[in-house]
């Protein structure tokens, strides 16, 4: 898997919130939102893959 850079412009509150909680990790601030990001997306195909399984079985 290859690598790309995303430049984000965030205000400092939430700058100064991010790095509290990965410090609170022991993480840096690039990993902890990348962990955020990549959890959020496991999340959603998750889901999408639960109701996909209950249409598919016919559960509501």
């Amino acid at each position: 898997m290859g690598t790309s850079v995303l430049s984000l412009r965030i205000d400092k509150e939430l700058l100064d919130r991010l790095r509290c909680h990965a410090a609170k990790r022991g993480m840096s601030v690039q990993d902890y939102v990348v962990r955020t990001l990549v959890r959020d997306d496991f999340d959603e195909r998750f889901s999408a893959a639960v109701e996909e399984t209950e249409r598919f079985y016919g559960v509501t």
